[in-house]
């Protein structure tokens, strides 16, 4: 028979932890009134978000380097508007106020 609940299957994580990190782990989850598997999810939940960011931001950088990398070909329309850019900016007139 199909499964209907609304919530998908869950599945068990075993891991190894140091007994003295145990006991202040669960100390604190039971000082928190939140249960220590809560936690744990949560934990979990924001170092996949931390890491998904991380990836975001590393291609983020990719992408602008490969977006900026014409405006240094002398061959390319990039490279020639940047300059007449650079020399507009260097131009005491144009930080002046009207």
């Amino acid at each position: 028979m199909p499964r209907t609940s609304a919530h998908p299957k869950e599945t068990s994580f075993n891991m190894r932890i140091d007994p003295a990190l145990k006991a202040a782990f669960t100390k604190a989850t039971e000082a928190g009134d939140k249960p220590a598997a809560q936690i744990v999810r949560d934990l979990m939940r924001a170092y996949v978000r931390q890491s998904e960011r991380r990836a975001f931001e590393i291609d983020a950088r990719r992408q602008s380097r490969e977006a900026a990398a014409p405006t240094r070909d002398p061959n390319s329309d990039e490279y020639a508007v940047m300059r007449e850019i650079e020399a507009e900016l260097a131009d005491d007139r144009f930080w002046q106020a009207d």
